[in-house]
């Protein structure tokens, strides 16, 4: 499938991605990364909440179209350019006249070169070195602008074909732009046309984000069809998060001639998390994806249905857009939140707990908390919360943990941290009145991939748990969703993620898996829930 030009890949399911404790980014004249947060100049949080814009085929429609997407609420575009290769290259001085728009409208820029979509697939796509020599080439246009410009280097750098090079490749791009002397926050898109199936820049990002002597590289997932299902977004994104990595969706759409992505999804999640998106995009679709324009033939006075959910929908645009401080706006304020409440917990199970705090306040509002583990002087994400709330899973049985809460306000200010409280949670059951069903729904000469829902059976909510069964026919789960799973021998765990931790009574949740087999694919009849036998359905 094409958006406009790009063809996007089919989705398989996921590998964990470690938890790393990032580095602090390095001083910059501009935006920087902190903590897995993307900052602007004023040390303030940024969230992108815009569209994107395809100037290098509109040009002439660029001046109105920007003043529109700003008029509708739009902190950030995301705008085209070409290095030539392509279609017509925009230069230093036409350049330079988009990042002056840009700023006369109060709108971060995303500048993106197009011409490398789908590098190694379509023939006629450049790479990753190609567009740096582009950079370098109009870099006059881009010196000093570093409070208002990010640079992604290129769109959707590689298509289906050869994509195991993004990685060597990339960390080569961030490389020379920064010994060329680019202090911008770069933005890096993921291989698959954007989409990221093979998860080679979800595996691979945290090397990536180190090869940047700054510290200062933001990756981008475009989210079409791959991304139909709400467990897969909400494990791409939250692997991203608490690996402290900062992610953008840097594309999406609600309907797409490869699925249909769940585009409720992806608005709740970002908001939830506080992650940017970029929609695409504003006008001017073609070869049958015309339904991807957000305002019909040009006009903000017509939007289209994809237009209206995402400037004037639940989480959209219009309802979390905050204006980026370097131009004065509502994300200026100083002040950050009183500190939270310490935290109570409630709720200990052997896998998690539910912490509860005093709300915090502020003069522009509370706009969400993270909960953090503290270990000494370390602290790891745990949990993220709109409420002051949140049940914290994964955790492991009969095990000591310290949690403190962080308040986050509109503009982006967060508070000092809470008191601290101590949870050992429980050395094991809480799993009795539970029924698996395990099916394999997909086979092939060494692999299959299966799917299992755990319900609860039993009189009392599950909030956190893990489930483990033993094969006798040797088999190995090698990628995951909806669950982090582990195996010794041919014992599998599988952990509930944060999106499905919590079983109601008579409720259920699901996940599934990619494995290997050989000789025999024998089913397993007997599983047990934080440590509790459970029925075999």
């Amino acid at each position: 499938m094409r958006k406009r030009f790009a063809l996007v890949g089919a989705a398989v399911a996921a590998l964990v991605l470690s938890l790393l404790t990032v580095a602090p980014a390095h001083a910059a004249a501009g935006f920087t990364v902190a903590n897995g947060r993307l900052l602007d100049a004023n040390g303030n949080d940024f969230v992108m909440r815009g569209v994107n814009h395809a100037h290098t085929w509109y040009a002439t429609r660029t001046t109105q179209a920007l003043k529109d997407i700003k008029s509708l609420g739009a902190n950030t575009v995301r705008v085209v350019l070409s290095s030539g290769d392509q279609w017509t290259r925009n230069d230093a001085a036409d350049v330079a006249n988009v990042i002056n728009q840009c700023k006369a409208n109060k709108l971060i820029c995303v500048l993106e070169v197009h011409d490398t979509t789908g590098y190694q697939e379509q023939s006629a796509a450049v790479s990753l070195a190609r567009a740096v020599d582009y950079w370098i080439g109009i870099q006059s246009a881009m010196a000093g602008q570093e409070k208002y410009v990010i640079l992604n280097i290129g769109n959707e750098p590689w298509g289906n074909t050869g994509y195991s090079g993004w990685t060597q490749a990339t960390k080569d791009a961030i490389t020379r732009l920064r010994a060329a002397g680019f202090q911008h926050t770069i933005m890096v898109d993921a291989p698959n046309w954007g989409q990221d199936w093979s998860f080679t820049m979800r595996d691979n990002a945290a090397s990536v984000f180190a090869a940047d002597p700054q510290k200062n590289t933001v990756f981008s997932i475009h989210m079409y069809g791959v991304f139909d299902t709400a467990a897969e977004i909400n494990d791409y994104l939250n692997r991203f998060v608490t690996a402290k990595l900062p992610i953008v969706v840097g594309e999406f759409g609600d309907n797409h001639s490869d699925g249909n992505p769940d585009e409720n999804t992806i608005f709740a999640t970002t908001q939830q998390l506080g992650l940017g998106y970029l929609a695409w995009s504003w006008s001017g679709n073609g070869g049958g994806v015309e339904y991807l324009d957000l305002a019909t033939n040009w006009n903000a006075g017509t939007l289209s249905a994809w237009g209206q959910r995402a400037f004037n929908g639940a989480n959209g645009i219009k309802a979390t857009s905050r204006e980026a401080s370097v131009y004065g706006g509502g994300t200026s304020d100083p002040t950050p939140p009183t500190a939270p409440g310490t935290p109570t917990a409630s709720g200990v199970t052997s896998t998690s707990a539910t912490l509860s705090w005093a709300a915090s306040t502020d003069n522009v509002g509370v706009t969400g908390y993270d909960v953090v583990r503290v270990n000494g002087t370390t602290e790891t994400a745990a949990a993220t919360s709109t409420t002051a709330t949140a049940t914290v899973t994964g955790l492991t049985a009969g095990t000591a943990y310290t949690f403190a809460v962080y308040a986050r306000d509109a503009a982006g200010n967060r508070s000092a941290r809470s008191g601290t409280v101590n949870v050992t949670t429980q050395s094991g059951g809480g799993g009795a009145g539970c029924a698996v069903t395990y099916r394999v729904t997909g086979q092939w000469q060494g692999g299959f991939q299966g799917d299992v829902k755990v319900a609860n059976t039993g009189t009392a909510p599950v909030n956190g748990w893990t489930l483990r069964w033993t094969w006798a026919n040797g088999q190995t789960v090698s990628q995951s969703w909806g669950a982090t799973t582990t195996q010794s021998g041919a014992t599998l765990s599988a952990t509930n993620v944060s999106y499905t931790g919590a079983i109601p009574v008579n409720g259920s949740v699901s996940f599934g898996f990619i494995g290997s087999w050989n000789g025999t694919n024998s089913v397993p009849t007997a599983f047990t829930l934080n440590g509790a036998s459970c029925t075999a359905v």
